[in-house]
């Protein structure tokens, strides 16, 4: 399967809304199926999934999507991500955030409660670099500046790779269906034990 971009559906309902491309192309670039992305744009498919600008993420240019909206047969290419995982031994340092990019972060941890509420409050910390009590503040909202923070993508403003975000949003996913599996193992297990329950009451009355 080739490279698809990150939140590919989010991706095509933001290539849906803002550009000429055919739903094949569309669909082609976020490894979609073509009615998938057709009811996208009738509005029966993503309902609620905020759009995501693939040229902020840097996924793609102004540039390949004129190309493509000229030429209907063109396909998109994905921006090669040229970072790549470096795996070291050597003690992790504390990130550092410069000062001028601090300010930014408020705003990028409320923009990721909203959008991705499934990622704990430490890997919240972690990407933008900030502290668990700060992100359980605005979590809970009752963070004391709440009123003027906005929402803003950190990827976009620079606090965290791409990638990084991408694999705490995957990893947030599997914890998520994981714990969903076991919810819905336990409810079958006292669903079991009450039958049985049930099965003894109704039995030890009619031997009475």
């Amino acid at each position: 399967m080739p490279e698809s971009p990150f939140m590919p559906k989010a991706t095509a309902v933001w290539l849906v809304e803002n550009t000429t491309l055919s739903f094949r192309q569309i669909a082609n670039f976020c490894n979609l199926h073509e009615l998938e992305v057709k009811g996208i744009a009738d509005g029966d498919v993503a309902k609620g999934i905020k759009a995501y600008n693939p040229i902020l993420a840097g996924q793609l240019s102004r540039e390949e999507i004129d190309l493509s909206s000229k030429d209907h047969g063109r396909p998109l290419k994905l921006i090669e991500r040229n970072q790549e995982v470096v795996v070291s031994k050597e003690r992790k340092k504390a990130k550092y955030t410069p000062l001028s990019k601090r300010k930014d972060r408020p705003d990028s941890i409320l923009w990721l409660v909203k959008n991705f509420p499934q990622l704990k409050d430490g890997q919240i910390a972690k990407l933008v670099g900030s502290t668990k009590n700060t992100v359980g503040l605005i979590r809970n909202r009752t963070y004391w500046n709440l009123s003027s923070l906005t929402a803003k993508d950190p990827v976009i403003l620079g606090l965290c790779t791409q990638l990084h975000f991408q694999k705490a949003v995957e990893k947030a996913d599997r914890r998520v269906k994981r714990e969903k599996k076991l919810k819905e193992k336990e409810q079958k297990l006292k669903e079991k034990e009450e039958s049985l329950n049930n099965n003894k009451e109704d039995n030890s009355n009619e031997i009475n």
